[in-house]
């Protein structure tokens, strides 16, 4: 983390603090590093000075040549744009307005639709408050013009079992490469006669028809309380954050799914991702820290999850919609009851931030350091290889899950309720013994903490007992032939 400089606070310099002399006295008369002409309006990272306008265009810049990149995204593809009304995603749905705006000279080929998740219930807000955010986001996502998606997280408590499985991904003749597909899709429109080479606004709007939320914008409260029960019942604000990050995820993923969207946009930036590599080490999951925070995310295999913001730091963001008035709505945090130690989210967030006041490239070495790893570890085979809940390959084997599980069973079999268990197979499946092999380390850790089975959403506890049944069944056809062959041999 150290400079080696004297004169940015490293190792050879005095022991006054770096952020004390980290700009020039005169630093707000500093011309722009771009153009040289206009006068500094801010200053991204030392000795990088942009005046307004050169700021804008390097921030576009920047998130047009991620997509370009990468080529992930082929023109005329359904993308869900995932809202949370923040810095970083608002600012992901500038760009995209803007870059398929008639004005812009190379525009984006893709169709976007916007999706919003309400989580109100859990973070403590009343009803008036959950209809006052919703109208204020539901008038954000009508200013776009595109088609949008309204969810609430009760809601993700009736999703389908299938959820927990991956998509089938596209079989038949192979797809065509990336230029072939802009090439033929520029060809097309010429053929229609469509001579702005892009994807116009007023065709977006009938993409979809969605609408207006139905009535009532909330769900009914007997949905409310049972989600606030589940995350009652969590033990630790850790786990609650991750069973929140688990259920928008689910959620959004079924609506790509029911949709027909193949690609989900996510706003993480290059602040959050790396709070999000060194949150993911702490909890476990290290092996699979490059699909979690990595420019894509396939392990659902039919939708692809996408990051195009993961290059921008929060100071960056924050500058721009700043400057370029950029709406946002802002959430509350989860409601926890210690301020001191709230979760290890909290805690690794409020580390890397204080120490990039200090030493600037904190952030972007953390992040340069995730790019170095490879998703390989997070890929499984098969179903019984692959994680309950996060999907990816199961990293537990031998003496580590012998030492695991005693910590992790306190209960060996608790009523299942609802009626789900009629026999004494599936009360066997309604165990927090029958769920462990199911996990993977990080998930069997936030598992320890959920509470009691019967809290868990529905479609959580259905598709572990059709695995488990699915194992116990393999397991007896392999038994039957070795039984069989006592009679013969006598």
């Amino acid at each position: 983390m150290c400079d080696a400089t004297g004169d940015d606070g490293g190792c050879g310099a005095d022991a006054a603090p770096a952020r004390r002399r980290r700009l020039p006295a005169d630093s707000h008369s500093r011309p722009c590093m771009k153009c040289g002409q206009g006068t500094a309006a801010l200053v991204i990272r030392l000795g990088d000075a942009f005046c307004r306008d050169c700021f804008r265009e390097y921030f576009v810049h920047k998130f047009r040549a991620m997509l370009g990149k990468n080529r992930v995204i082929f023109p005329g593809e359904k993308v869900l744009l995932a809202l949370s009304g923040g810095p970083a995603s608002s600012a992901m749905l500038r760009q995209v307005q803007e870059g398929l705006s008639r004005e812009t000279a190379k525009k984006l080929r893709f169709i976007p639709s916007l999706i919003y998740v309400d989580e109100g219930a859990v973070r403590g807000l009343s009803a008036a408050q959950r209809e006052q955010s919703l109208a204020r986001m539901e008038t954000l996502l009508q200013a776009t013009g595109f088609p949008y998606h309204l969810a609430h997280l009760e809601q993700a408590l009736e999703l389908p079992a299938s959820i927990l499985q991956p998509g089938p991904e596209k079989s038949g003749k192979p797809s065509p490469s990336y230029k072939e597909a802009v090439e033929g899709f520029i060809q097309q429109q010429r053929q229609e006669g469509d001579g702005d080479g892009g994807t116009s606004l007023p065709d977006l709007g009938t993409q979809d028809a969605v609408g207006s939320p139905p009535t009532p914008r909330l769900p009914i409260a007997a949905r409310t309380q049972e989600l606030l029960r589940l995350f009652e019942a969590v033990e630790t604000s850790t786990a609650r954050e991750e069973l929140l990050q688990m259920l928008r995820t689910h959620l959004i993923l079924q609506t790509a799914r029911t949709r027909g969207y193949t690609k989900v946009m996510t706003g993480e930036s290059c602040t959050r991702v790396a709070i999000k590599l060194l949150t993911n080490l702490a909890l476990g999951r290290g092996a699979f820290l490059a699909v979690d925070t990595g420019f894509v995310d396939n392990r659902h295999g039919d939708v692809m999850v996408v990051r195009p913001m993961r290059e921008y730091m929060a100071k960056e963001i924050a500058f721009y919609n700043h400057f370029f008035d950029v709406p946002t709505v802002i959430a509350p945090p989860l409601p926890t009851k210690r301020q001191e130690k709230p979760s290890i989210h909290r805690l690794i967030e409020r580390f890397l931030l204080g120490l990039q006041e200090d030493f600037p490239s904190t952030i972007s070495t953390v992040y340069r350091t995730g790019e170095k790893l490879s998703p390989a570890p997070a890929k499984a085979s098969s179903e019984s290889q692959r994680c309950l809940l996060c999907l990816c390959a199961l990293d537990i084997a031998g003496e580590e899950e012998l030492a695991l599980e005693p910590t992790l069973i306190t209960e060996e079999t608790e009523p299942a309720g609802d009626g789900c268990c009629q026999d004494a197979t599936a009360a066997g499946a309604e165990s927090r013994a029958a769920f462990i092999p199911l996990l993977c380390y990080g998930c069997r850790l936030t598992f320890k903490e959920l509470g009691p089975l019967a809290t868990l959403p529905p479609y959580v506890r259905a598709e572990a007992q059709r695995r488990i049944r699915r194992a116990q069944m393999e397991q007896q056809s392999q038994e039957v032939p070795l039984e069989d062959e006592e009679p013969g041999k006598s």
